[in-house]
């Protein structure tokens, strides 16, 4: 069992949810439960995802949590390509989120190697 706190890419994946809650307050109200509602989710699954796998018996599991994680991550790049296109979000937030959401994506995705690739040994 491996403590989440401890992981570079948990700590960044957390970042962006609390990011993406400050982001979501400045919506429009009657999004509230839609695609403001979407993006918390999506995001907070990626750091919950990831605690939920530390706590997993083996590699294999954790692995598959990340694959998850992964899969929420490109959940909240298309919601924040949504959210620019119907004027949610500016340029400048929309791009300063992407490159945010980018790098912890690639970290996410090595980590899953990582992960993957021991799980085989």
């Amino acid at each position: 069992m491996r403590d989440f706190r401890e992981l570079k890419v948990w700590e960044k994946s957390h970042r962006m949810t609390l990011a993406c809650y400050q982001i979501t307050n400045h919506f429009p109200k009657h999004e509230l439960f839609g695609l403001a509602s979407q993006i918390r989710r999506c995001s907070s699954s990626i750091p919950a995802n990831i605690a939920e796998g530390c706590g997993r018996m083996g590699n294999s599991e954790f692995h598959r949590f990340l694959q998850i994680a992964c899969g929420s991550a490109n959940e909240l790049e298309y919601h924040f390509l949504l959210a620019r296109d119907l004027g949610y979000m500016d340029d400048g937030a929309y791009e300063s989120s992407q490159k945010e959401l980018l790098d912890m994506k690639r970290m996410l995705v090595a980590f899953t190697r990582k992960v993957g690739s021991e799980r085989k040994n």
